[in-house]
């Protein structure tokens, strides 16, 4: 992207699918939901990790503790 804002010479953007719906999503500067397709679409995936309906993984085991029984 330049200085001004606007992408550069020879700039395609590319339609990806929209995380939360899967209609197409214009992947561009000019979209300010992207990756999303719209404002709802965006405010439909912060709300899910907001809640905790999405959750990164934690790879690593619990260490037994005093309250922690082991296995």
């Amino acid at each position: 992207m330049g200085m001004t804002g606007s992408p550069p010479p020879g700039f395609a953007p590319r339609t990806v699918r929209c995380p939360a719906c899967g209609r197409p999503a214009r992947y561009a500067p000019d979209n300010p939901w992207r990756p999303f397709c719209s404002a709802r679409c965006k405010q439909v995936d912060l709300g899910a990790w907001a809640s905790e309906a999405y959750r990164v993984p934690d790879p690593t085991p619990p260490t037994p503790g005093p309250e922690t029984p082991p296995h």
